[in-house]
């Protein structure tokens, strides 16, 4: 896809059966989108800006669309899958949710990343009664069916994530002290807030300093950082300014306990151009597997997602795990559509996402599943914690379930 363009791609064929209808149901119910032959899903991502890495995103999902449109569709359904680049700007976020909505008439919009960008459409998608559906942000706030009944997330909130590390800190480095770097948004304060209330004070956090997306590097942060006499990083950051960060750590001669958060934990978009290096022994956590661990070599899930990304997008960089994350999600969204059988209409897409009870997507991590209900709009809950070590990410420890927040 170009910068400017948008995906418009068909796609998608689903492992398994479809799930029987109920015989009361049989009858054909559709909501914008949706035709005998077609079900169009709108998406929007940052082709270009200070986020385009997390570009992959979109590539992803209209690759495994290709596969499920070749493999037959969704129930006998094409995907028509168009996906808009919104630079990681709110007010272009906004408009290109118009476009998909009020133009295009998409059934949903599906896995649109960041914090940012999806809380300035969250009031529209509701007032409009469009499934704003597995927001690809870790954000508390898509888990709050009364206030937001048309949003739902998928990822582990960022909060229980920074609860996850203050968990491991809590019982491995007590006596630690902390320099959090965090991007100055809801993105950002969300991870710290989630550290913050894990800690419960016992650790202190020495400084913070947030940056801005708009911001060339975080340079001067890490310098004040590193001043502070703090043992312990807690670098909360976007892929370009997490390699940038982790860079400069090693510049200035700063070697404390260094934590990334998860969606900047890639090889490929981040710790290689930040340099193996500087990036040893970093930690974070993971809920799904890692392409550069030798462990899944003979998981037959894992033998599954390097197939499909050999065929359908053979360009694709394995080690960047933002491909295995959007392939996961998407594999999700197809549980969904299946389900919904001939009923797809808007308030069945929602009915079926927040019924999902221990559902084993193949490229999540053993013992973590995804789980909703009409008053728990948070997919995934449970992370494990990782180590880099120089080479690919180590897991270890047991599965962690980090406080979800709302």
């Amino acid at each position: 896809m170009r910068p400017s363009g948008c995906w418009l791609l068909a796609a998608f064929a689903v492992g398994g059966a479809a799930i029987p209808m109920d015989p009361t149901a049989a009858q054909k119910r559709y909501d914008p989108g949706v035709s005998d032959t077609e079900i169009k899903i709108g998406n929007i991502a940052p082709y270009s800006g200070p986020a385009s890495a997390y570009g992959v995103v979109g590539r992803t999902i209209a690759a495994y669309f290709n596969k499920v449109n070749a493999e037959g569709g969704i129930n006998g359904r094409k995907i028509r899958f168009i996906s808009y680049d919104d630079a990681y700007s709110p007010p272009k976020t906004v408009e290109q949710a118009r476009k998909l909505v009020e133009s295009d008439e998409v059934l949903l919009i599906f896995y649109s990343l960041g914090t940012p960008t999806n809380s300035a459409i969250q009031k529209y998608m509701n007032a409009r009664k469009v499934p704003q559906l597995f927001v690809a942000s870790g954000a508390a706030k898509w888990n709050d069916p009364r206030n937001f009944p048309w949003t739902m997330g998928w990822a582990p909130s960022n909060q229980s994530e920074g609860h996850i590390y203050a968990q491991y800190l809590l019982r491995n480095h007590p006596r630690g002290k902390i320099a959090v770097l965090y991007q100055n948004d809801d993105f950002g304060k969300d991870y710290l807030r989630g550290l913050i209330d894990g800690l419960g004070g016992i650790i202190p956090i020495m400084a913070q300093a947030p940056y801005e997306t708009t911001d060339p590097t975080p340079d001067s942060q890490i310098v004040s950082l590193g001043a502070s006499g703090a043992d312990i990083f807690f670098n909360v950051t976007t892929p370009k300014f997490a390699a940038q960060a982790i860079r400069k750590v090693s510049e200035i001669g700063w070697k404390p306990l260094h934590f990334l958060n998860n969606v900047s934990r890639s090889i490929g978009a981040v710790l290689r151009p930040a340099g193996f290096r500087n990036a040893e022994g970093i930690l974070s956590a993971g809920y799904t597997k890692d392409a550069t661990d030798p462990t899944w070599s003979g998981d037959p899930a894992f033998g599954q997602w390097s197939a499909f990304m050999d065929q359908y997008y053979p360009g694709g960089d394995k080690t960047d795990n933002l491909t295995v994350v959007s392939y996961a999600a998407t594999q999700t969204l197809v549980q969904v559509l299946e389900r919904c059988g001939d009923d797809l209409t808007r308030a069945n897409v929602m009915r079926q996402a927040t019924n999902l009870r221990e559902l084993r997507i193949g490229m999540l991590l053993p013992g973590i599943t995804v789980n909703t209900s009409p008053d728990d709009y948070a997919p995934l809950k449970q992370m494990q914690m990782m180590r880099f070590t120089g080479e690919r990410w180590e897991l270890f420890g047991p599965v962690l379930k980090g406080k979800v927040g709302s």
